[in-house]
């Protein structure tokens, strides 16, 4: 059974260190998650939009979920980045990184294309109904080209009893806002901007996912803690 508190803290959204021959850097990959881990982070973000990953095949996106929860060593969740343009191939990363032994999914919206609400309605149903782990939905426009409403990402968690939060890297705090003020008990914010996480958690935000942990994790993870122990 998930317990919402898994998503909490800082996650940082991990490079995927690759060698001069652009094969994956095991050896480098395993000392970036133990540096982000002994720094104190919360959990560890691999394949996601830090990790590049339109650039890696479906096979290296296995190795490295694969070498991220071993690394791990059960210290942290590790969340896997599974979000593809097909439902068909975003359900299939979801089943491998579920045997791979990731904790958390993480799943963006198809890129290049225009579905409409109903249309990602249709392909996150599919996905949640493909595994038993938890399912974060991953909003960023910018990059993706298509929005999750709040309204779309309500009625999934409504619906879906795995999809239990949002990663919002809308820059819209506005949003933010009306998240937090709708959001149902259990559901998990999680700030993707890395300039909005103080604020974030002083709405209510359980989370960020943020790239600079993996630069300055110490600095990343104090925001965090000394939020949490009330020294603002």
């Amino acid at each position: 059974m998930f317990v919402s508190s898994t998503i909490r803290g800082v996650i940082p959204a991990l490079i995927t260190p690759m060698t001069g021959d652009e094969e994956i850097d095991e050896k480098g990959l395993t000392r970036l998650i133990d540096i982000v881990i002994n720094a104190g982070v919360h959990g560890v973000f691999v394949v996601g939009t830090a990790g590049e990953a339109w650039a890696l095949s479906v096979d290296e996106k296995r190795r490295v979920f694969e070498i991220a929860v071993a690394a791990a060593r059960r210290r942290v969740p590790v969340f896997a980045g599974t979000g593809a343009n097909s439902t068909r191939e975003a359900v299939r990363l979801a089943q491998i990184a579920g045997a791979a032994g990731a904790d958390v999914l993480s799943v963006v919206a198809p890129c290049f294309v225009a579905p409409t609400q109903d249309e990602l309605l249709d392909h996150y149903r599919e996905i949640a109904a493909a595994v038993e782990m938890p399912v974060l939905l991953y909003d960023i426009p910018d990059r993706s080209g298509n929005e999750l409403s709040v309204d779309l990402v309500l009625r999934l968690a409504a619906e879906c009893d795995n999809i239990v939060g949002v990663k919002d890297s809308s820059g819209n705090f506005g949003k933010t806002m009306e998240f937090l003020r709708r959001q149902p008990d259990g559901f998990r914010y999680v700030m993707g901007n890395d300039n909005l996480i103080l604020p974030a958690l002083q709405q209510g935000a359980a989370a960020a996912i943020a790239a600079t942990a993996s630069v300055a994790p110490e600095a990343v993870v104090a925001i965090y803690e000394r939020f949490v122990g009330g020294d603002i």
